[in-house]
């Protein structure tokens, strides 16, 4: 499959502005997505003003930064100063807290007032079900599972994510992701699921221009790169 035949929409999941502008200009994705540990690894040191510098920069895409307080007081403030920051701006609620408590009242409560929600973190049917039930109808939002870390702990995420599909097609204006991707074969996994979106780190995305290689040029461009290798180790197995 090549790039271009996918139906599913390909964010790009980073928080190195640089980076993100980049992505943008290449053309290949339709949205961005951050996170406090994407954040934390590109060393950011000003959430709002990195916020509104990316706002500034990519001012027609789908963008979603999340909050990071832990109460629903906190989170609420929070919400309501990232969802001002353009229109096409989400904001990522994790599904629960740090002690386990189900954000759904929150969400339910942030979505009412017109909030266009990012619902992270998610694993289960069950949380995929409660935060699509918590949001109002005619908004829109999104419903971010983790089938990479799923497939991590040995779980196959493609039923999960079939059913989160089908459940999010329910309420119309909601979007089904595929998180934390880790290969580039999972955006036609993701495809075949019929989500919606899948999110993809930088490195990934590195690969796209590759997709539609035939087995065979596959199998020669690998004897080309170690050819050049073996050229610039400069060894000699035979005396």
């Amino acid at each position: 499959m090549t790039f271009k035949q996918l139906k599913v929409a390909v964010y790009a999941d980073g928080a190195d502005k640089d980076a993100m502008i980049a992505e943008y200009k290449k053309g290949y994705v339709t949205g961005f997505t951050t996170n406090p540990s994407l954040m934390k690894k590109a060393g950011v040191t000003d959430y709002v003003t990195f916020a509104k510098e990316v706002c500034a920069a990519i001012p027609d895409l789908p963008l979603s930064f999340e909050v990071f307080g832990d109460d629903f007081e906190t989170m609420e403030k929070e919400a309501k100063v990232i969802s001002a920051l353009g229109k096409n701006v989400f904001v990522k609620i994790p599904i629960m807290l740090t002690d386990g408590t189900s954000t759904a009242p929150l969400i339910k409560k942030l979505s009412e007032q017109g909030i266009q929600l990012n619902v992270t973190a998610i694993f289960t049917i069950a949380q995929v079900r409660a935060a699509v039930h918590a949001f109002k109808a005619g908004t829109k939002n999104i419903v971010s599972v983790f089938a990479g870390r799923l497939a991590d702990s040995g779980i196959d995420p493609i039923p999960v994510m079939k059913k989160t599909s089908k459940i999010c097609r329910s309420k119309p204006g909601t979007m089904s992701l595929w998180a934390s991707t880790r290969e580039l074969y999972n955006l036609v996994e993701a495809d075949e699921c019929k989500c919606d979106i899948i999110t993809v780190p930088n490195s990934v995305l590195a690969k796209i221009p590759g997709m539609g290689t035939t087995p065979m040029a596959g199998s020669k461009n690998t004897v080309l790169t170690f050819a050049k290798d073996i050229k610039d180790l400069g060894f000699s197995i035979l005396k």
